[in-house]
């Protein structure tokens, strides 16, 4: 086991948008930057090239020896237990075996791999809203619904690095058809373009040729529209029920969300604090709190890094400045 306090992770943080990486230390403070935009459409080859000119633009800075592992955080679904991905929005990576493609890049250093979500609970857990909890669940609430666990101060990742998902939880047995195949999710009726999509189903106009997305509704729930505010409240309804069912099943001291749909503020959390009642009551999970992120666009890097060194032993346990 490494407890080399000098020491570095290269952390990668991949998904539809950008490539972005870093090299990180046992503070959390990214100590070099890179990134690239994701070639989404292309094919595989192409994509992975994009992580490789990450990859090489980080080797050439003069910190890189110091690097003791890779840790990878990616979109999902993710197989850890494989190292393999294969990304909704990345469609020509499917069972792309991302793990051995990075190790052959880094010199054969050790990758650890972890769902986007997973990693932002990482980073939450060492250096933000869920900093000296035991058992955590935080949440990205955004374009879709991730999360991850922290159990008994660990990040519980599970076999395949997927454990926490509680977008696809389902809270509504007869609801909507969700992409995944399922009925109901907590995504289908979550996530920003679901909670514009509603709210324009229930009457709510945005200004001529003007912003539909969640931000906009959030916007307008604040200015007093009764459909964007009833979106809001329904998104909350459905992030209550996926906590308290988490909350009942492993009990959870805090739920942590982040993501762009938190930047609603009060618009979400009110009626999510308040609906939260409504579902947790038994007593050992009606006293989890909702607490919003902290880290931000970082904490998918930030995360990468804390997986890695949590399960290699590195920086153990991490410190936090």
């Amino acid at each position: 086991m490494h407890t080399d306090r000098s020491g570095l992770v290269a952390a990668l943080d991949i998904g539809g948008t950008k490539i972005a990486g870093a090299l990180v230390d046992d503070h959390g403070r990214l100590v070099v930057r890179a990134q690239r935009p994701t070639p989404a459409r292309e094919d595989a080859a192409t994509v992975m090239g994009a992580v490789a000119q990450v990859l090489e633009e980080l080797a050439r800075a003069a910190e890189w020896p110091r690097v003791l592992a890779v840790g990878i955080g990616s979109a999902g679904p993710v197989d850890a237990s494989r190292g393999t991905v294969s990304p909704v929005n990345v469609p020509g990576w499917r069972a792309f075996p991302l793990v051995a493609a990075v190790r052959e890049r880094a010199g054969g250093l050790p990758v650890v791999l972890v769902g986007d979500g997973v990693a932002m609970t990482a980073a939450e857990h060492w250096q933000g809203a869920a900093r000296g909890r035991a058992n955590a669940l935080c949440m990205v609430v955004s374009t879709g619904v991730g999360g991850g666990l922290v159990l008994n101060g660990r990040l519980h990742t599970g076999p395949t690095g997927n454990a926490g998902h509680i977008g696809h939880i389902s809270v509504d047995l007869d609801g909507d058809p969700c992409p995944c195949g399922a009925r109901g999710c907590v995504e289908r009726i979550a996530s920003g373009p679901n909670i514009a999509r509603r709210a324009l189903d229930t009457g709510w106009r945005p200004d001529p040729g003007g912003d539909r997305s969640a931000a906009a509704v959030a916007a307008a729930a604040r200015a007093g529209d009764a459909a964007a505010r009833a979106s809001f409240e329904r998104a909350a309804q459905a992030l209550a029920a996926g906590i308290a069912a988490t909350a009942t099943l492993v009990e959870i001291e805090v739920a942590v969300i982040g993501g762009g749909v938190a930047g609603a503020g009060d618009v979400l959390f009110a009626p999510l604090r308040e609906r939260l009642r409504d579902y947790a009551t038994l007593s050992f999970a009606s006293g989890v709190e909702v607490l919003p992120a902290r880290l931000g666009s970082d904490a998918g890097l930030v995360g990468a890094a804390a997986a890695a060194a949590q399960e290699l032993g590195l920086w153990t346990p991490p410190t936090a400045g």
